[in-house]
């Protein structure tokens, strides 16, 4: 896993300053809050230390563990509803006969670290087989699906380096700062990964909660990268408009995210052949990491595993 030092970015205190004070955007998605939810000073004061590190000098192969009813899936993401769980209308890609903790090991085994682990639901069968792919891989996995204030620690205790949160704090089609700061006092910025996956929506990228399905009123750009900065150690960003489809990658999305994202963040979605990886390298200006889901060959795709991890480990080693 990269330290919190892995960073990238500059801005100045002034324009950060500015854009809190003036942002509409702002003001609008702060659930729960009629006024500025924090003093500006603190708020300055941990994004400008977030963006005055060393600047990131390789792209890294962040894997996946989907698990959805305690299995390991690869799913159209944008199928996976609430209100249908029979499964009617759920797309699934490919389902393995493998075990979360199995790919875990394998993971484990090729030194890749920082992959995350989602639980698409949050039944029992799902809670066992993440907590199983923790427990195989201590310290090399984050954790997502169903994290709360009640939870977040004991998923750490059981193994994860991090673990990400989407529907906590974005509460109701807001942001609830009250929920991104609790979260933050008990398990801390370093351990914590917000999930930014979006869709697009009036031409612009709208962060999705609920299984992706619902849309909230914070778009990202510049100003809310820059905020958010101050809460979480990374990012995880899912392309939902291209997410299992394989046809291919979100090149906006990425280059808004290497152009903006003063944290680490790693890009999920769309990625079908090895060209697509160096796409997502030169778009994100090598400040992008990369998931690779459905067409890895592990899951059922045409894109070789082994390819991927030996991109990886060039880029690791700065071999173009």
């Amino acid at each position: 896993m990269r330290s919190s030092s892995s960073l990238h970015g500059n801005c100045s205190i002034r324009k950060l300053s500015s854009s809190i004070s003036h942002g509409s955007n702002f003001r609008s998605s702060f659930y729960g809050f009629s006024g500025h939810p924090f003093p500006r000073a603190a708020v300055i004061s941990q994004s400008f230390k977030s963006r005055h590190s060393p600047v990131r000098c390789a792209v890294s192969f962040r894997p996946c563990i989907d698990i959805h009813k305690g299995k390991v899936k690869q799913i159209v993401g944008s199928t996976l509803t609430d209100s249908k769980e029979d499964g009617s209308t759920l797309v699934t890609n490919f389902e393995s006969d493998k075990s979360a903790a199995e790919f875990a090991e394998l993971y484990r085994k090729d030194g890749l670290k920082g992959g995350h682990v989602i639980m698409l639901g949050a039944d029992p069968l799902s809670q066992a087989a993440a907590i199983e792919a923790l427990r195989a891989y201590p310290g090399g996995l984050q954790v997502g699906g169903g994290i709360n204030l009640d939870n977040c620690l004991s998923y750490i205790d059981e193994g994860a380096s991090h673990v990400i949160v989407t529907s906590y704090v974005f509460n109701n089609g807001k942001m609830d700062l009250q929920r991104l700061k609790s979260l933050v006092d008990v398990v801390g910025k370093q351990r914590l990964i917000l999930d930014l996956s979006c869709r697009k929506k009036d031409h612009k990228y709208a962060i999705v909660t609920d299984r992706w399905q619902k849309f909230t009123d914070v778009y990202l750009d510049e100003e809310v990268l820059n905020f958010l900065s101050g809460y979480a150690d990374e990012f995880l960003v899912h392309g939902v408009d291209v997410e299992g489809k394989k046809l291919g990658i979100d090149e906006d999305l990425v280059a808004l995210l290497g152009k903006h994202s003063p944290i680490p963040v790693t890009y999920a979605g769309g990625v079908t052949v090895m060209h697509d990886l160096e796409t997502i390298k030169a778009a994100g200006k090598g400040r992008v990491d990369v998931t690779v889901g459905s067409a890895l060959d592990i899951f059922g795709g045409n894109l070789a595993y082994t390819d991927v991890v030996a991109w990886h480990e060039s880029n690791r080693r700065g071999i173009h």
